[in-house]
């Protein structure tokens, strides 16, 4: 039962390793027994669901989060139950690699045309001439 990102893309259970840990924050006496955050690990350099390009661009993303072995590491603790941390923790998951499998567009670069270029130096001398214009009168 592994993580579906596509039609193509599965990530099997041995690249993802939960470990749940106690919460943060207010919660009362729930928050000192119960370990409902969920620290979701996903070892994305060594996954085979994904290529070369995918992983550059999910290191990208991934930010603070991809650690120096090539993990994925999200923290979730947004509500007091543990399943429901843990199935928002593996949505971000899905919607990060989603996001690095989407391939930006290259930029074309253009260039500005030498009569842009002409009425632009014309408009700084005209302005430039109305300027000296304003000295005092002889």
């Amino acid at each position: 039962m592994g993580l579906r990102i596509n039609d193509l893309i599965e990530i099997e259970d041995w690249e993802l390793t939960e470990q749940f840990v106690r919460a943060s924050g207010p919660g009362g006496q729930n928050v000192n027994k119960v370990s409902t955050a969920v620290e979701l690990r996903f070892e994305a350099a060594r996954s085979p669901a994904l290529t070369g390009p995918v992983k550059t661009r999910l290191k990208r993303l991934a930010g603070r989060k991809w650690t120096g072995d090539g993990a994925v590491i999200l923290f979730v603790q947004d509500t007091r139950s543990q399943a429901r941390n843990r199935e928002i923790a593996r949505e971000r998951l899905a919607e990060m690699i989603r996001a690095a499998l989407f391939v930006p567009k290259r930029r074309v670069k253009t260039r500005v045309s030498m009569n842009q270029k002409r009425k632009r130096v014309d408009a700084k001398k005209q302005r430039g001439e109305v300027k000296a214009l304003r000295g005092k009168v002889d």
